[in-house]
């Protein structure tokens, strides 16, 4: 009898995760069904890639970012405890017909697939030794707590992870693959499939002043929140202009594209910025419907559907993100980042993102002191090596999707 797995995943981020890795399971014979059940938001990622989605799907008016009461409570008058027990017994179902699990995220979809009470699989995104602690010990933030729970992943976590019924956990990185290692956990270091879909070049060298420097804007995911970073982010654009002023400049905005990018066309004419025909310009990015800016001797792309070439090009960023923002240190290239006002990139948020990346992140207070910092930076080759070897360290080489897939067929489920 054949294979068949059931993958859930908590969040837009992991559902792309989740997603390539179906697709690389999708090759082997062995396996007869794949199915999804998202458990936060609508599944897009899987809609997109045909994976059938079995069960209810909801959007939460959180989005699932449900980080404070009153949003939490939003939700649960919106039905999330309805939703939460038909996602649970449609797991359980799956388990009991002798169905495997693949669990992609944090706690919530690992709880799920052991209270199933079939064989599981966990891969945890949400959570990396780094935030605690590098190569060389823990870290000054880290406070006693911390240190005597022992590991980013808590013990209750871990007791999870130890049920003889998951037979591999996946983490993204070799640090917290080690420390899991510790605790007798069926761990596996097998990379990050966030860098899947990219070419990682591991050598940082800026282009000479007759070339334009190229800058990566990132205004992150979620409305209005990212409408309100792109604001902050013009702050900082400025802020570049004026230490570059002889040079030429090309930022590239990463718009995600659900957004209407209206609103922010409209902020960059508020700010003295052109609109031009995006053929006058003489740059590869796949992106018909990309639009053209310029001001002086800058220029400006907005493009929704371009994402990797733009990540791929750009010298550093400037983000208010998360997954892209790690994406892009992934690629050995340096970022500069400041707080937002939230709900999501907050100053705890940057902080704790400053973490989990090391020396490739350079978090400053406002966004005006962006245009400074970015010109210690090109200043000092030493620091961008480190910047380069950090990234292929913190989030590893393309391909992950693939080998976790692999493993999963041939040594996990086998």
């Amino acid at each position: 009898m054949g294979m068949e797995i059931l993958v859930i995943s908590n969040g837009h981020g992991e559902d792309v995760i989740a997603v390539s890795i179906a697709e690389a399971l999708r090759q082997f014979p062995e396996i007869t069904k794949i199915s999804a059940l998202p458990l936060v938001g609508k599944g897009y990622a899987y809609e997109k890639a045909n994976i059938p989605i079995i069960g209810t799907v909801k959007t939460m008016p959180s989005g699932g970012f449900n980080q404070d009461i009153k949003q939490m409570g939003r939700d649960l008058n919106d039905g999330l405890l309805t939703l939460t027990y038909h996602q649970y017994q449609i797991i359980k179902q799956w388990g009991k017909n002798g169905g495997k699990i693949l669990a992609v995220g944090d706690i919530l979809p690992l709880l799920f697939a052991w209270l199933s009470g079939g064989e599981f699989a966990f891969v945890g995104t949400a959570k990396s030794e780094y935030y605690l602690r590098d190569e060389t010990g823990w870290l000054a933030s880290t406070s006693l707590l911390e240190r005597w729970l022992g590991s980013m992943y808590f013990p209750w976590e871990r007791w999870l992870m130890n049920r003889s019924a998951c037979c591999g956990v996946f983490v993204r990185d070799s640090l917290t693959a080690k420390i899991l290692g510790e605790f007798s956990i069926p761990v596996y270091d097998l990379g990050n499939p966030m860098m899947d879909h990219f070419s990682v070049n591991p050598s940082l060298t800026f282009p000479p002043e007759t070339e334009p420097l190229i800058i990566l804007l990132l205004p992150g995911s979620r409305m209005p929140e990212a409408q309100n970073n792109w604001q902050l982010i013009l702050q900082a654009v400025d802020s570049i202009k004026a230490v570059f002023s002889q040079r030429s400049l090309l930022f590239l905005a990463a718009i995600t594209p659900s957004f209407n990018s209206i609103p922010f066309q409209e902020d960059l004419v508020d700010n003295s910025w052109q609109k031009e025909w995006i053929n006058t310009y003489n740059l590869s990015i796949p992106d018909e419907q990309g639009i053209l800016f310029s001001r002086e001797q800058e220029r400006l792309i907005i493009s929704q559907q371009a994402y990797q070439t733009c990540l791929q090009l750009s010298h550093i960023g400037i983000a208010m993100a998360g997954t892209a923002t790690e994406q892009f240190v992934g690629l050995g290239k340096p970022v500069i980042s400041f707080p937002g006002n939230g709900p999501q990139f907050t100053q705890k948020f940057a902080q704790n993102q400053t973490r989990l990346l090391g020396c490739s992140v350079t978090l400053v207070d406002r966004p005006q002191e962006v245009g400074h910092t970015l010109t210690q930076l090109i200043k000092d080759p030493k620091k961008l090596k480190n910047i380069a070897d950090n990234g292929q360290k913190r989030l590893g080489k393309p391909g992950a999707a693939q080998r976790i897939a692999n493993c999963v067929v041939n040594e996990c489920f086998n």
